[in-house]
């Protein structure tokens, strides 16, 4: 079985804010999209990548 957590919308995206960003987690990938363009541009980033950026 594999980790895919859908996508999820950042605490840190507010109502009244343009910079509302989702995530979705998988065991290989991150995937970053602009939520109030669902079906635009992601960005993809390795989990390993991603677990080094949020940790600095």
């Amino acid at each position: 079985m594999t980790r895919d957590t859908g996508w999820i919308k950042s605490s840190r995206s507010s109502g009244g804010s343009n910079a509302c960003v989702e995530v979705r987690l998988t065991d290989i990938h991150v995937l970053v999209r602009d939520s109030k363009n669902p079906t635009g541009p992601q960005f993809r980033f390795r989990a390993r990548t991603w677990r080094a950026f949020i940790q600095r």
